[in-house]
C-alpha cells in the first residue's frame, strides 16, 4: 500500500502547492498563455496520481483486475510491485477513487449538455429576433446585428458561427473596435477555451471540498479572457482592444467602487493600457518544459518498480 499512498501524497502536494505559486506570482498576467498551460499540467498530474492509485490498489484487491493492469507484464516486474502486501484496505481505496472518477465525468458530460442547452436557446433567441431574409446565405455571414437598447457583443458558436452584436454596441464602437471584439471572441473559440471553462467547471462542482479545483475554475475564467485580449490586441492594437472593452461594459456600474460580476473587467483594462514586459524566450521555454515534467513524476513514481525490475 506504500505506492499507491506515495502517490495520493504527491497529487496532495502538487494540489497544495499549485494555487499559493501561481496565485502569488506576478507572471501569469504577462503570459496567461502559459500560465494557462501549466494549471492544465498541474491539474492533470493531481488527476493521474489519482488514476495510477486507483489502478494499483484495484490490481492488489482484484485478480481480475490485475490481470488487465499487469497482462503484458513479465512475473518479475508483478513481484515488484509487492501487491500481496497492501492489506485490506487496498479495495476500498480503490472503490474510492474509481467512483471519484465517474463522478467527474458525469460531471462533466452535465456540464456539457447544460452548455449546449444554453447554446441552442440562445441560437433560437437570435433566429427568432433577426430572421434570414429570402437568399440570405447563413454559412457566409459571421455577423448579426439585433436591436437593443444596452451595449452586447458576444459568439454563438456552431456550424455558422456568428458574432451578435446591439444596435447600441454599433453606435458606441467604431469599425476597428468592433473588429478588435471579433478577434477577441474568434480568439476564444480557436483555442477551444469552451472545453477548458467547462472541465474546469466539472471539477470544482463535483468537488467543491477540493480547493485546488475551485481555484482552477476561477483562473481559468481569468486567464482566457487575458489570453482572447492579447489575441485580439495583436491584429488591433492595447488601445483599440481597450476601447472596445470600455465601450461595452461603461454602462454596466464595472468602473464604480463598488464590485461587480464583471469586476475583472477594469483590470483588464489597465492591463492593455499599462502592458508589463512579456518574460523572456528561454524562461518562457523553462516553465514550458517544467510545466511539463510535472505530470511526469507520478508516471515515474508508479513505473519506478517495473523499471528497478527489468534492469
Amino acid at each position: 500500500m506504500v505506492l499507491p499512498l506515495a502517490l495520493l501524497i504527491l497529487g496532495g502536494l502538487v494540489a497544495a502547492v499549485t494555487p499559493r505559486l501561481l496565485t502569488r506570482a506576478d507572471w501569469p498576467d504577462r503570459e496567461p498563455v502559459l500560465a494557462l498551460w501549466v494549471w492544465q499540467c498541474a491539474v492533470a498530474a493531481v488527476l493521474l496520481c489519482c488514476v495510477l492509485a486507483m489502478a494499483l490498489s484495484g490490481a492488489a484487491a482484484w485478480e481480475a483486475v490485475r490481470g488487465h493492469v499487469f497482462a503484458p507484464a513479465p512475473r518479475g516486474v508483478v513481484e515488484a510491485y509487492a501487491l500481496r502486501s497492501y492489506g485490506p484496505w487496498a479495495g476500498a481505496v480503490s472503490a474510492l477513487l474509481a467512483l471519484g472518477g465517474v463522478w467527474t465525468a458525469a460531471m462533466l458530460t452535465r456540464e456539457v449538455r447544460f452548455s449546449r442547452a444554453r447554446r441552442r436557446h440562445r441560437a433560437a433567441e437570435v433566429s427568432a429576433r433577426s430572421p434570414w431574409l429570402p437568399g440570405e446565405r447563413p454559412a457566409e455571414e459571421r455577423l448579426v446585428i439585433l436591436e437593443g437598447e444596452r451595449p452586447h457583443a458576444w459568439w454563438l458558436p456552431g456550424t455558422a458561427p456568428r458574432l451578435v452584436v446591439s444596435t447600441a454596441a454599433l453606435r458606441r464602437l467604431d469599425r476597428r473596435q468592433l473588429d478588435a471584439v471579433l478577434a477577441h471572441e474568434q480568439g476564444h473559440a480557436r483555442a477551444r477555451h469552451d472545453w477548458l471553462l467547462h472541465c474546469s467547471a466539472a471539477l470544482a462542482t463535483g468537488f467543491p471540498q477540493v480547493p485546488v479545483f475551485a481555484v482552477f475554475r476561477d483562473q481559468v475564467h481569468r486567464l482566457v479572457e487575458l489570453a482572447a485580449d492579447d489575441m485580439a490586441s495583436r491584429r488591433f492594437g492595447r488601445l483599440t482592444t481597450a476601447l472596445a472593452l470600455v465601450g461595452l461594459n461603461e454602462d454596466r456600474g464595472v468602473f464604480g467602487p463598488c464590485p461587480t460580476p464583471l469586476a475583472l473587467v477594469p483590470q483588464r483594462v489597465d492591463r492593455l493600457l499599462t502592458p508589463a514586459p512579456r518574460l523572456s524566450a528561454a524562461r518562457r521555454l523553462r516553465l514550458t518544459a517544467a510545466a511539463a515534467l510535472v505530470p511526469v513524476v507520478p508516471l515515474v513514481v508508479a513505473f519506478g518498480p517495473a523499471l528497478a525490475a527489468l534492469s
